[in-house]
């Protein structure tokens, strides 16, 4: 079986470092078009460890400012994502989630899809969130 590859330039790919999963993308652009890999529950010492701590509102706020963070990265915002997918390791975790997420976006920000999984890559992860963002050559320039 051969691997596929995208034909990209090097700029449009964005690697980020995983202790588990080597290294990833953690963002592609494809024009004005922004996609963005799941965004964990990581932050600071937690990354190092294997294990995840905090409940669904502090890892919803980790999982949304590291979102915010790669988009900064990428030239744009948390205004620019038009998509956003996130999954929950329990579909109980909808309201604390749901309450945090309506802290960082309005019902007329981005498409929105939630879903239950089995579980999550980290143990004790109970959230991901993964993104697409469109954000204009004019708003990079402004960055």
């Amino acid at each position: 079986m051969s691997k596929v590859s995208l034909q990209t330039r090097s700029e449009d790919v964005h690697s980020i470092e995983s202790q588990d999963n080597g290294t990833v993308a953690g963002y592609r652009r494809a024009g004005a078009f922004v996609f963005v890999s799941g965004s964990g529950h990581l932050s600071g010492d937690s990354a190092a460890s294997p294990d995840v701590k905090g409940g669904i509102r502090q890892q919803t706020t980790t999982c949304i400012e590291n979102l915010r963070a790669v988009l900064e990265e990428a030239g744009g915002g948390l205004e620019n994502l038009v998509e956003v997918t996130t999954y929950l390791a329990n579909m109980n975790d909808y309201g604390g989630y749901n309450d945090i997420y309506s802290k960082y976006f309005t019902p007329d920000g981005p498409a929105r899809t939630t879903v239950a999984v089995h579980q999550l890559s980290r143990p004790n992860a109970l959230i991901e969130i993964r993104g697409t963002a469109y954000i204009a050559e004019a708003t990079r320039a402004q960055g």
